[in-house]
């Protein structure tokens, strides 16, 4: 939307007729007649005429808003000064302007609020334009303004100030249709095309520099009036007087504003380059956070891993010594069994050798201990099948065994990787930590630089200063010549 602003610095609005004429200031120069002031603001109705009483209040308030605009330009132009709330063309900018956004509003139901007021209206402008927004929040956080008139005024002259008043107004006569009529009436001048003609005369605002004080200034106050007598004066003594300023006075005031505007593009573009460089820094920072998190976090990895570690160690120990203890008992065990066979056999053949005489009696009892004996035996074998498990078991463990082995040593492989990575997060830890400084380094040399500007604008701000006083002396100069002069002519 600011790409398509019109600066219309070297151009005069006049008016005639219904239409709005631009004229360069070096080329011509304006002159309007009694009669052409007159008849575009005040338009006779007669009882007999056919025309729509809301078209002549439109093309009433059209003609009066070209005269005020037309006025204000002029004014600033021929003053060469920023603008304050005691301009009373500023002032009565503002009252047409009132006029013109109440003009054929609808009225709102409430007790406690003004029937017809547009606040309603320029709040929509925020929903349109984001940017908006801000001024929208600074209106609703005065304290000292109590009304929605008193709002609406504030948010008029704050988009007066920072030169967005003809795009907010562009916005809304693009999407008339389908905002605005919900708050005006039809023929309202909003809604018809005269509001389109507003938002174009609107845009020469843009060359003016306001600087209106909204805080001190009493908002609240009934709707103002359109004072018709500044435009109905005879202004052709004003137009053929002879301009008081000289070239060169002219020349310096130039220059000065176009150092002035420099200036501030130039500040704005530090502006945005120091922004630039914040976020810049606040990104570095973040990452600088983040690797730090990261080595915390591999340092913690590291030590539950070689917690890790010497918990299977332990567990590699413990078992080893139960197995050596269960091999032992079982060797024990069989070794007592062999023992006890071997006593039996030596008993039986003592017993067999001495004690023939008795076979008969002891064939019995030698069954017995062939039962005895078989018991044993199998007995035997069950042990003889328990060690083969216990082997197979032992073979089971070693090789358990040799797979944690190879689990600790891809352990520490790990680990060496780990370790790996840690220096390369340490080495880049210090690789930003010196572009931190390096870029801290660059964001003070541009503060450096930004302060040098500063004092450059403040310096120009004394020569602007020094120049106006030499305009002034030069003014005054003029007038005591033309007032010698004068005298000289009456003496003669």
């Amino acid at each position: 939307m600011a790409e398509e602003t019109i600066y219309l610095c070297n151009f005069r609005v006049s008016v005639d007729g219904d239409w709005l004429c631009l004229r360069e200031l070096a080329d011509v120069q304006l002159q309007v007649d009694d009669d052409d002031l007159v008849s575009p603001v005040l338009t006779p109705v007669s009882p007999d005429d056919g025309r729509d009483p809301k078209t002549i209040e439109r093309a009433n308030l059209l003609n009066i808003c070209k005269l005020v605009i037309k006025e204000l330009l002029d004014s600033s132009i021929s003053q060469g000064r920023m603008l304050d709330d005691e301009h009373v063309p500023l002032q009565q900018f503002f009252v047409v302007l009132e006029h013109v956004l109440r003009h054929g509003i609808k009225p709102r139901k409430g007790i406690l609020r003004d029937k017809k007021d547009f606040w309603c209206v320029l709040e929509m402008v925020e929903k349109l334009v984001p940017e908006a927004s801000e001024i929208s929040t600074s209106v609703r956080d005065m304290p000292h303004i109590k009304t929605p008139l008193g709002r609406a005024r504030a948010w008029l002259r704050l988009a007066t100030m920072q030169k967005t008043l003809a795009d907010y107004f562009k916005v809304l006569m693009e999407k008339k249709d389908v905002v605005l009529s919900e708050f005006y009436d039809p023929g309202a001048m909003m809604v018809e095309d005269e509001g389109m003609v507003i938002a174009g005369l609107l845009v020469g605002l843009n060359v003016i520099d306001c600087n209106i004080c909204v805080k001190e200034e009493d908002l609240d106050q009934p709707m103002g009036v359109i004072d018709f007598s500044l435009y109905l004066k005879d202004t052709r003594l004003h137009d053929q007087s002879p301009d008081e300023d000289s070239a060169e006075g002219k020349s310096k005031m130039a220059t000065i504003l176009d150092q002035k505007n420099y200036l501030e593009e130039l500040n704005r573009h530090l502006n945005a380059t120091v922004t630039n460089l914040q976020q810049k820094m606040e990104t570095a920072q973040t990452t600088n956070a983040l690797m730090k998190e990261d080595l915390a976090i591999s340092k913690n990895a590291i030590l539950s891993l070689q917690e890790e570690n010497e918990i299977l160690l332990a567990e590699k120990g413990s078992l080893l010594q139960d197995a050596q203890n269960k091999m032992e008992s079982e060797i024990k065990t069989a070794s007592a069994s062999k023992q006890d066979i071997e006593t039996e056999r030596e008993t039986y053949q003592t017993s067999r050798a001495g004690l023939d005489e008795m076979y008969g009696d002891m064939k019995k009892k030698l069954d017995d201990e062939t039962h005895t004996r078989l018991d044993v035996e199998k007995e035997l074998e069950l042990q003889i099948g328990m060690k083969q498990e216990m082997e197979m078991a032992l073979r089971i463990l070693e090789k358990d065994i040799h797979e944690k082995q190879d689990t600790m040593i891809s352990l520490r492989k790990q680990l060496e990787e780990i370790k790996t990575i840690n220096l390369e997060l340490y080495q880049k830890l210090q690789s930003c930590d010196q572009s931190l400084k390096h870029k801290t380094e660059l964001v003070m040399k541009l503060e450096d630089k930004t302060t040098q500007l500063v004092t450059t604008l403040k310096d120009m701000e004394k020569r602007l200063k020094q120049a106006d006083s030499d305009k002034m002396a030069a003014e005054e100069t003029a007038r005591k010549l033309g007032q010698v002069i004068a005298d000289k002519d009456c003496k003669r």
